[in-house]
């Protein structure tokens, strides 16, 4: 398997140098890609980069004010490559990322053909007429702002247990997308997704019906600077104050799995038991002067959460319905050192889940030596559960984004 991967990874590689030959390369800057390529003619560009995540990560259950039973990890988080340009025209871009990573390609099964699932994105976006793009492939669905930020822009050293529960994630299908200016400064944007609902890499083909979903995004101030509403903290210290605030419903029509596109597949004695499962999201984000918050809600029920067989009886899936809430703040000192802290509150629905509640309070501090390309981050979170033990997570990781 490994030998395999390298081949691809090389395989790349040299087909990428080999074509540039009648082109131009470019040598980039720190943080913008190892290189720039466009072709000779300026029909077609590439730029290519490599990032990487090392995280440590050390827990403890909290009992009767003592913290016991240690555990304590070394993990390569993330190792991710990443292409994206454009071809024949400006107006036709596209990205192509693979993962690396043992906790990357895991989730491999029969769905999957059995194979790692190395791609994460591999879609072409499409400007074909004014402020109108036209997405196709595999790539992440407008859902919750969290997840929809790079796991390399996050202000914390990863996403809230809103996103871990919630969030609907990638997968393969078709997205519109449109924006449009009110008076000066008022920027709205429209994003609508038909996608397949069984989450990202499936190969079996659509197992139960498709999943539907649609965003809006409310800039009354207009548009950050460099698209910093979808970048944790406020890294570009906005001098004027910008706000987003958005709304994300998500319908996945007899969806198979526990968590709309993701989460284990309710099988049963016929094939698969079918639920409408259904998210909203709804949330916003503020910036000014170094100054960051977030905030989320996010909501999800089924039709019939319980997975039956044919007669009746239960399986022993259950969809994970329930609500949660997220507040993240941060403030970002001139020395580019940030300190932030997050409160996530998760309820499900106990008489469905017997889950109950948890609740989570994380502190973080993050040095930013160049942005989010090459930082250190680190932060201890407490953990409250109704069902099960407290527990305290502290972490460290370092950031190198090429």
């Amino acid at each position: 398997m490994i030998t395999t991967k390298r081949a691809i990874v090389a395989s790349l590689l040299f087909s990428t140098f080999l074509f540039s030959q009648e082109g131009t390369i470019k040598a980039s800057k720190f943080g913008k890609g190892i290189f720039n390529i466009v072709g000779a003619d300026s029909t077609w560009s590439m730029k290519f980069a490599a990032r990487m995540q090392f995280l440590s990560n050390s827990s403890w259950e909290a009992s009767n004010n003592k913290l016991i039973n240690p555990t304590q990890d070394f993990l390569v988080r993330r190792a991710r490559l990443k292409f994206d340009g454009f071809a024949y025209s400006p107006k036709l871009k596209y990205k192509f990322e693979l993962g690396l990573s043992n906790r990357d390609v895991s989730g491999g099964s029969q769905y999957t053909g059995n194979t790692p699932r190395y791609i994460f994105d591999a879609v072409v976006m499409w400007n074909f007429y004014g402020n109108f793009a036209l997405w196709v492939g595999q790539t992440k669905l407008p859902g919750n702002i969290e997840r929809v930020i790079s796991s390399g822009n996050l202000q914390l050293v990863d996403r809230s247990l809103l996103n871990s529960y919630f969030n609907i994630d990638r997968d393969m299908g078709v997205q519109l997308r449109h924006h449009f200016v009110l008076g000066d400064e008022f920027t709205i944007r429209e994003k609508i997704a038909i996608s397949q609902g069984e989450g990202r890499n499936i190969t079996t083909g659509n197992l139960g019906g498709h999943q539907y979903t649609a965003r809006i995004e409310l800039l009354p101030f207009g548009e950050f600077e460099k698209a910093g509403d979808y970048l944790g903290g406020d890294i570009y210290r906005e001098p004027k104050p910008k706000l987003m605030l958005a709304s994300t419903y998500d319908f996945n029509n007899n969806a198979v799995r526990t968590r709309s596109n993701s989460g284990t597949y309710m099988i049963n004695d016929i094939g698969f038991y079918k639920t409408n499962i259904k998210t909203l999201f709804a949330d916003a984000m503020f910036k000014y002067k170094g100054f960051s918050f977030m905030g989320e809600y996010a909501l999800r029920d089924a039709s019939n959460p319980f997975a039956k067989n044919s007669d009746g009886t239960l399986t022993g899936a259950i969809v994970d319905e329930g609500r949660a809430y997220n507040l993240q703040s941060g403030y970002l000192f001139k020395s580019n050192y940030e300190v932030a802290a997050r409160y996530t509150n998760i309820k499900f629905d106990k008489d469905v889940t017997a889950k109950g509640f948890e609740k989570q309070v994380t502190l973080g501090l993050s040095k930013y030596v160049v942005g989010h390309k090459l930082k250190i981050q680190t932060d201890v979170s407490y953990l409250s559960s109704e069902i099960g033990n407290d527990e305290v997570m502290w972490r460290l990781q370092f950031d190198l984004h090429f």
